[in-house]
């Protein structure tokens, strides 16, 4: 392995940026090469082209986006994640995201990230989980751990799997009916559901619970 050049504290880190949007890249690589540690070795546009430059040009850390909206379509920031770790196993991935939902962060974690920071946080915050995933450590964001930890001593918000299944058939528009009818309950049963989730949710119609359910990572709108 070539060493990397130092900077005025020691090696710098190398870094690979991945995000489908060219500014985005741009913008990051502008912000992470103004600190004397960090040196932006390469680009990409998809998870598979991360994975593959990756495994090419050896980074200390992938800066991944978690969804990746090309025309192409194509595999998502946690699956290049899990495809890195066979690919390019030294590396360590930080998503960098404007999705900040419990379930995206545990998708990404289990499958092998060492970071986890949103788009809208301070530069900082970004910086500190670069070099904690590149020294071993996990790297998240304040209100990231404040989400995960809020799960944790308050389970009453995590919604149980038939509530996500109800939830997921509202944001398809069904109504009461219809969704009694797909999960083979009564009425009154997916009316007690929807009670318990707007209260979950902390919110008191539908519209406003789908909206809470793609924040928080549960729904996957597409």
């Amino acid at each position: 392995m070539t060493p990397h050049p130092s900077g005025p504290s020691g090696p710098r880190l190398r870094l690979l940026v991945a995000d489908d949007h060219t500014v985005v890249r741009a913008g990051l690589r502008a912000l992470l090469e103004g600190e004397p540690d960090l040196d932006v070795v390469g680009e990409a546009g998809t998870g598979e082209e991360a994975v593959e430059l990756a495994a090419r040009t050896d980074p200390d850390v992938v800066l991944m986006d978690l969804r990746f909206g090309g025309p192409g379509g194509g595999i998502d920031g946690t699956e290049a994640v899990r495809r890195l770790a066979v690919a390019a196993p030294r590396v360590a991935v930080v998503m960098l995201t404007s999705y900040t939902g419990r379930a995206d962060v545990v998708r990404a974690l289990e499958a092998g990230a060492r970071g986890y920071v949103p788009k809208a946080g301070a530069p900082q915050e970004l910086f500190r989980a670069v070099r904690a995933a590149a020294g071993g450590s996990v790297g998240l964001a304040p209100e990231i751990v404040g989400e995960l930890v809020g799960q944790v001593v308050d389970p009453e918000r995590a919604l149980t799997d038939r509530e996500a299944e109800v939830i997921r058939l509202v944001a398809r528009g069904l109504s009461n009916r219809g969704i009694a009818g797909e999960l083979f309950l009564s009425e009154a049963t997916v009316k007690t559901h929807l009670v318990r989730i707007y209260r979950k949710l902390g919110v008191d119609n539908r519209p406003a619970a789908v909206s809470e359910a793609v924040r928080r990572g549960i729904l996957e709108l597409t």
